[in-house]
Order: structure tokens, then C-alpha cells, then sequence
């Protein structure tokens, strides 16, 4: 009887170990279809595309991208890019946003520039001025009445450090802060009275160097905007992202 058992137990073992093998290597092939699976694009990412914009991971893929208006953690408290989960830009902008990832890893190979915000289209620019327009914080929104701004022209990026793990280095405040301890002409002040720390003020400072080596602008009143061309030059030879 005792051996009947042993033998028993050794069946159900040996199929355990059978079923167990068979659910890994199942794993494993959902997995590797998933990694290598694509994503088809969007209405608005193939909108986007067909009117001249690039991805900045098909420019440089090491360049993180985490799109903030894909999420309601944002000024408006909504989710504004409901199809839109890549980030573009003009090719001109995506080549200079890569040689600065290439300038920041010679300085540091553990950093990394992180995207929030890149190309956006004018529709989304409307509903984030209506959100503001009135108000204190309009002065923070480029008014689509105007022309927009130049995220509507794949010109401009909203960004970031992050480190070897992916996340965000501090800067101070998030982006989107809409208060003066954003701003950038002013933050030796800002140290001074506590509202900032030495170390975001540096942090912010290798952020600019980065960039304007790279051939971006600063925006005065957000450490995380970058201008690759001005309003009117926009205005002049590109052409609004509808």
C-alpha cells in the first residue's frame, strides 16, 4: 500500500512539473509577442504624421517620453489627449532634441531627457485656453485666436531629467506649475528665500545647457518649455498641427 502511494504521489508530481513547464513557456511566448507586437497609430497620431510631424522615439529611441495630457494630472484636470499616445515634432525640433540627449549623455551616461509634452494639436490648444482664458493663468496659455503656440507647430517640447531608473530628477516643481517658482529669471531669489533648493536650481541649469547647446530656447516663466524656432518664424514657413 505504501509503495502504491509512493508511486502515486511521484505521478502527480512529475505532471505537476509537466503543467508548470508548459504554463512557463506559454508565458514566455505571450510575452515576447507583446514586446515585439506594434501599436497600431491612431486617427490623430496618423493625422498627425500625414501632416509632416516625426516620433521622437523613431528619432531617438533612448529619449523617455511620458505624455502628462494623457492623464487627468494636469492644469485642466482632464485627460486631453484621448487618441494620441506618442510623442512628434517637426523633424527640424526631433534631430536637435537628439543631439541634446547626446550632449546631456557626455556630461552624464546615467541621465536621460524625459518628454511631457511635445507637437499638440490646435483643437487641444483651444480647450486648455478655455480653461484659463480670463483668468490669472491665461498669461501661461497661448491663445489659438493668435495663432497658438509653438507646440501647435511641432516646434516646441515640454521636458525634463530623469535618472537611470526613469525618474523624474527634481526641478522644484512639476510641469505645469503656474506660479513664479517656475520661472527661470529668478531663481537665484528663489534659493535665497527657500522656495527652491540649490540642487532643482542646478538641475534646471543642466536642463538649459543641454537644450541651448542643442540649438533650443528657454521660455522665462517655465524651466520645462524649449522653443526650437520663434512664434513668427513658425507663422512664416510652417504650418499649424489641425
Amino acid at each position: 500500500m505504501k509503495r502504491n502511494r509512493h508511486i502515486i504521489t511521484a505521478f502527480k508530481l512529475r505532471a505537476l512539473h509537466a503543467a508548470f513547464a508548459v504554463l512557463l513557456t506559454a508565458s514566455a511566448a505571450y510575452a515576447q509577442g507583446t514586446r515585439t507586437k506594434k501599436t497600431a497609430p491612431t486617427k490623430t497620431e496618423q493625422s498627425i504624421e500625414r501632416q509632416g510631424m516625426t516620433k521622437i522615439c523613431d528619432t531617438d529611441s533612448t529619449i523617455l517620453v511620458s505624455l502628462m495630457y494623457t492623464r487627468a494630472d494636469n492644469f485642466t484636470g482632464r485627460i486631453l489627449y484621448t487618441d494620441l499616445h506618442t510623442a512628434y515634432l517637426h523633424p527640424k525640433a526631433a534631430q536637435a532634441l537628439k543631439r541634446a540627449q547626446q550632449i546631456l549623455r557626455r556630461i552624464n551616461p546615467k541621465l536621460t531627457l524625459k518628454v511631457y509634452d511635445a507637437a499638440r494639436p490646435m483643437s487641444v490648444q483651444q480647450t486648455m485656453w478655455n480653461t484659463v482664458a480670463g483668468t490669472k493663468k491665461e498669461i501661461y496659455v497661448s491663445n489659438p485666436a493668435h495663432g497658438g503656440g509653438l507646440h501647435n507647430y511641432g516646434m516646441a517640447v515640454d521636458i525634463t531629467i530623469a535618472d537611470e531608473n526613469g525618474d523624474s530628477i527634481t526641478m522644484g516643481t512639476k510641469i505645469d506649475n503656474m506660479t513664479a517658482t517656475a520661472h527661470i529669471d529668478k531663481e537665484e531669489e528663489l534659493v535665497r528665500s527657500g522656495k527652491l533648493t540649490r540642487k532643482a536650481m542646478n538641475n534646471r541649469r543642466l536642463l538649459r545647457r543641454v537644450m541651448t547647446e542643442a540649438g533650443f530656447h528657454t521660455l522665462r516663466s517655465e524651466w520645462w518649455h524649449f522653443n526650437y524656432t520663434s512664434r513668427a518664424n513658425a507663422k512664416k514657413y510652417y504650418k499649424v498641427i489641425k
